[in-house]
């Protein structure tokens, strides 16, 4: 093997280290994402229900 096949198989396996790590914190990005989504929507609801409950009570 010459050095420019060692330095190729080198540059490939760090390669494939970041990938995997960007792909990593990507896909953790996403699911946060997706995460504080959910929360907004069922955090709507339930003040539309309490708001709901609330002004059933005051009439």
């Amino acid at each position: 093997m010459t050095k420019s096949t060692i330095w190729s198989i080198l540059g490939a396996i760090l390669a494939l280290v970041i990938a995997w790590w960007i792909v990593s914190a990507l896909f953790s990005l996403l699911w946060f994402i997706a995460k504080l989504a959910l929360v907004v929507v069922v955090a709507l609801a339930v003040y539309a229900g309490i708001r709901a409950m609330t002004r059933n009570v005051r009439d």
